[in-house]
C-alpha cells in the first residue's frame, strides 16, 4: 500500500507562481516513476509531468518552460515548481505514483489562476 498526500495548492494571479508538494508513505522506493496529473471541469485527467529513477523527466507541452518537477528521495516527496501561471492551468492536480503492486493516486490539491 502507498500513501499520497498533496499540499501546495490555492489561488494565485496570472503570472504567479505556487509550488506542490507530494508526500508518499508506505511501499514506495526512490526507483518508483512519479508524477502530476491535473483534471479541469468538464475535461479528462492529463499528464502534467513525471520524473523517473535516475531523475529523467517528461513534460507536457503546454507547461514546459514554465513547470519544475523534482524529488527528495530521503523524503519521499516530490515537488512541482509551477510559474507564469495561466488561467488555463486552473485544474485539481493529483500526485501518482506506480510501484509493483500497482497505481496510486492522491486526493487532489485544487489550484486556481484568476486572470
Amino acid at each position: 500500500q502507498v500513501q499520497l498526500v498533496e499540499s501546495g495548492g490555492g489561488l494565485v494571479q496570472a503570472g504567479g507562481s505556487l509550488r506542490l508538494s507530494c508526500a508518499a508513505s508506505g511501499s514506495i522506493f526512490s526507483t518508483n516513476p512519479m508524477g502530476w496529473y491535473r483534471q479541469a471541469p468538464g475535461s479528462k485527467r492529463e499528464l502534467v509531468a513525471f520524473i523517473i529513477s535516475g531523475g529523467g523527466t517528461t513534460y507536457a507541452d503546454a507547461v514546459k518552460g514554465r513547470f519544475t518537477i523534482s524529488r527528495d528521495n530521503a523524503k519521499n516527496t516530490v515537488y512541482l515548481q509551477m510559474n507564469s501561471l495561466k488561467p488555463e492551468d486552473t485544474a485539481v492536480y493529483f500526485c501518482y505514483a506506480a510501484v509493483v503492486s500497482g497505481q496510486y493516486w492522491g486526493q487532489g490539491t485544487q489550484v486556481t489562476v484568476s486572470s
